[in-house]
């Protein structure tokens, strides 16, 4: 419980009455390959002019040894201290459509009260779908469509989504506890993953920010606008194609990232799953990136 012995969270407006409102899931701190999830999110409140409806009390949910404030010094002056924590934000699409957005940092402490504080708010509100946002690096070529995979506890929802599947024990993100709260309480839940070119894995890849957002969309009738990230794509694909070409070993790195994923989506192929990484090399890239983000220093 929070020190007040309150509820966990602080209210900035009256909860609002929706109408079949999607709940869409992304935290900083996780696997956010590219942060194209991030950008992803980002891009999606700014579409729908967000507005926060709760803070997540951070004394609750966060260490902040772990994850310090920030202390805004300007001229010697201690002008305040910004605390990070988990925000639900409020707002509709082009054609009216209620969107929830719970992001923010993902919470260090107490998970399963978290869980169960967000699954009681999503009955409130009314949310009949969740979908949480998240990236991975994967041996994928920049010069084909970006791919996805999905995780969710619902069996039905795995056949009916057309993205890749696999089967491995991986550390878990906050992300998919609420995928089994809000599932336990009759709410679709799911997670939509992009796979990154793992050599752009660390620096921005607006392709994988556009697959997602065209993928939530597309799973919960959203009408968000993605002309400026497409274009930002294409963009980078012209200079990723330039410095590749420039390089003979890069060149022919690509060639072979390129007849891998042909052959894995090509109609012909009988067996494609074993063009697939195996669960130990996936784990193995996504443990990799782990270790790469926390030596970088970034949370």
């Amino acid at each position: 419980m929070n020190p007040t012995g309150g509820l966990p969270f602080e209210l900035h407006a009256p909860l609002p009455a929706l109408s079949d409102p999607v709940l869409l899931v992304q935290f900083t701190g996780w696997i956010d390959a590219s942060g194209a999830a991030n950008a992803a999110m980002d891009h999606i409140a700014a579409a729908i002019d967000a507005k926060e409806l709760l803070t997540f009390d951070g004394d609750t949910f966060i260490d902040y040894r772990a994850r310090r404030p920030v202390m805004e010094l300007r001229d010697g002056v201690n002008t305040r201290i910004v605390w990070g924590a988990p925000v639900m934000r409020v707002g509709a699409d082009a054609k009216g459509k209620d969107i929830v957005l719970l992001s923010g940092p993902e919470p260090d402490t107490a998970w399963r009260y978290f869980a169960r504080t967000v699954g009681e708010l999503a009955l409130e509100l009314g949310i009949t779908k969740m979908v949480a946002l998240g990236a991975y690096p994967y041996g994928a070529p920049h010069t084909r469509p970006v791919g996805l995979s999905t995780t969710t506890p619902d069996e039905s929802i795995s056949r009916r989504l057309r993205h890749s599947r696999n089967s491995l024990d991986a550390p878990a993100g906050v992300a998919a506890v609420l995928e089994h709260e809000l599932h336990g309480r009759g709410i679709e839940a799911m997670g939509f993953w992009a796979q990154i070119p793992h050599y752009v894995a660390t620096m921005a890849y607006p392709a994988g920010t556009a697959a997602l957002i065209e993928a939530v969309s597309a799973e919960a009738g959203l009408v968000i606008d993605t002309t400026t990230v497409v274009k930002e794509a294409l963009t980078q694909r012209e200079r990723l194609d330039q410095l590749v070409a420039s390089n003979p070993e890069h060149a022919e790195m690509l060639s072979k990232l390129e007849e891998a994923y042909d052959t894995m989506h090509s109609p012909a192929a009988i067996d494609i799953a074993s063009n697939l990484p195996s669960a130990d090399q996936l784990a193995a890239e996504v443990e990799q990136f782990l270790r790469d983000q926390q030596t970088g220093g970034t949370q």
